[in-house]
């Protein structure tokens, strides 16, 4: 049988590990309450988009190497604000009418890609160029520059359109910026937010283990039952 002095330690790693991870454990249990009880699909501002974006159907189109000999390796068709563009090799914005190689759109045509997603009913509160994000922006690790198109709605609801060519990108309001300021308490990535093998992770996890196991063995130690067991041997 263990003895007082072990016992006690058991006690005092078990106490105070159990106070140092306790706010991170209560961190992890209510981020994993609301993502299970939230609809990832609500979460991802499907409610705001069209469930069939505008389509558009174009005529007199040139070839996509038409204009500087330009060689294929990848190829999209863009339609921005009713007219047809090439995104020739992930990098180069062409009208595919007149050939001419864009460096960028405007801000009226940000304004149509994104009346091709979004409800119409939703009005338009301003638009701004965005040029430069941080680590935990919620529109990190997107194409920059871009425009973010703010609308009138109580969910501060964005949508963010690429300068460069002219692609929808994704929308953003209350909700999801509430799951993913969760999500950086549950990975506990303070700085990009989306890393899962930060070594604070790791830390904090192994020390949940400890205290888990800890718990287990201070009540196999201080058991009446257990006692008892190892007084009958």
């Amino acid at each position: 049988m263990v003895g007082r002095k072990t016992s006690m330690k058991v006690r005092k790693i078990h106490r105070y590990l159990g106070l140092f991870i306790g706010i991170q454990f209560l961190m992890w249990t209510i981020s994993g309450l609301y993502f299970s009880w939230t609809d990832i699909d609500e979460i991802h501002g499907d409610q705001f988009i069209k469930e069939h974006p505008d389509q558009s159907e174009f005529g007199n189109l040139i070839a996509p190497n038409g204009h500087g000999n330009v060689k294929i390796k990848s190829l999209e068709m863009r339609n921005i604000g009713g007219s047809p563009y090439y995104w020739i090799n992930g990098g180069v914005l062409m009208d595919a009418q007149t050939g001419e190689i864009k460096k960028g759109i405007d801000e009226q045509q940000a304004l149509a890609v994104a009346s091709q997603y979004m409800l119409p009913e939703l009005k338009v509160k301003s638009v701004e160029r965005l040029t430069q994000t941080g680590g935990q922006h919620e529109y990190r690790g997107r194409p920059l520059p871009a425009y973010v198109i703010t609308y009138e709605t109580d969910e501060n609801l964005k949508a963010y359109v690429s300068e460069t060519d002219g692609s929808f990108q994704h929308v953003r309001h209350r909700s999801w910026r509430w799951f993913d300021f969760l999500w950086m308490t549950h990975t506990m990535d303070y700085e990009g937010r989306d890393d899962f093998n930060t070594m604070v992770l790791r830390i904090f996890s192994l020390m949940g283990l400890i205290t888990v196991l800890s718990g287990f063995l201070l009540w196999y130690v201080s058991s009446p039952t257990i006692r008892k067991l190892w007084k009958r041997r």
